[in-house]
């Protein structure tokens, strides 16, 4: 068994060790052990940062396949849960995270090799541009997620179980957050496109086109999401379900083409 193997096995056993944890302990009386939760979570973030660092670093050329692109985005996102694990209660955040982030990499040791896609380190402009668009869909994911748990919450509130509700944060603190966090990944979207324009010749092109497209449509959603809200006091269903299919579209802009070429072509 080779470093690499080894460490995704480990990240892998320390991600579902600390989903495990958090889950099992969810709704116990004293909640979840969060500092057994989150020795697992750094347990694990370690070695995913070595596989990150060593997937995507190849010779001179950073390796943006689409493998190495989705690891790093568990991976940065992993790292923000974790860090907000630290002072705030996002219980129903942390299962799912981890969970993907396990999964994730234990299912790189089973898939075929892709091509390498290189992205030499000179292109400013490219990797400026890349690099806010990871950014964005990284934060947008969370919001995602927040949003879920903005959901959640409401349901229990209106279905007044209290037991529940004794290990999950204050509904006006989450929903404040989700739309901090939406407000911030619409931001970097917006700067990914703009950025987009001015260094990418190919950005409005016939083979970027439906992406350019997808991603606008995507930041179109997200800017009326966030109009609805401080201006028509949009939240709960509503706001959970436009978010949900604006990270779907912005998903299908990033990774959708790239899946079919790189695994079904």
């Amino acid at each position: 068994m080779t470093f690499i193997q080894m460490t995704t096995l480990i990240a892998a056993i320390c991600y579902f060790a600390a989903t495990f944890s958090i889950v099992s302990r969810l709704f116990h009386e004293k909640g979840p052990r969060h500092i057994l939760v989150l020795f697992f979570a750094c347990c694990a973030i370690i070695p995913h940062v070595l596989i990150t660092t060593n997937l995507l670093f190849t010779a001179e050329q950073v390796n943006f396949n689409l493998p190495n692109v989705v690891t790093l985005v568990s991976l940065v996102i992993t790292l923000l849960i974790t860090l907000s694990a630290l002072k705030y209660r996002i219980n129903l955040l942390m299962p799912v995270t981890y969970g993907f982030a396990g999964t994730w990499v234990l299912a790189t040791l089973f898939m075929p090799e892709v091509s390498s896609l290189p992205l030499t380190a000179g292109k400013i402009g490219l990797v400026t541009h890349i690099t806010f668009s990871l950014i964005a869909y990284c934060v947008l994911v969370i919001a995602c997620l927040y949003s879920f748990q903005v959901a959640y919450i409401n349901m229990k509130l209106k279905e007044k179980n209290l037991a529940v509700l004794n290990h999950l944060p204050p509904l006006m603190l989450v929903e404040r957050q989700l739309f901090i966090i939406l407000g911030i990944g619409t931001l970097c979207l917006l700067t990914t496109e703009i950025t987009g324009i001015i260094f990418i010749d190919a950005f409005f092109s016939k083979t970027s086109a439906h992406k350019t497209i997808l991603s606008l449509v995507a930041l179109i959603m997200y800017c009326v999401i966030l109009w609805g809200h401080f201006r028509k006091g949009w939240r709960g269903h509503r706001v959970l379900t436009l978010t949900v299919v604006a990270t779907a579209i912005l998903t299908l802009s990033y990774f959708g083409s790239r899946f079919v070429k790189e695994f079904l072509l």
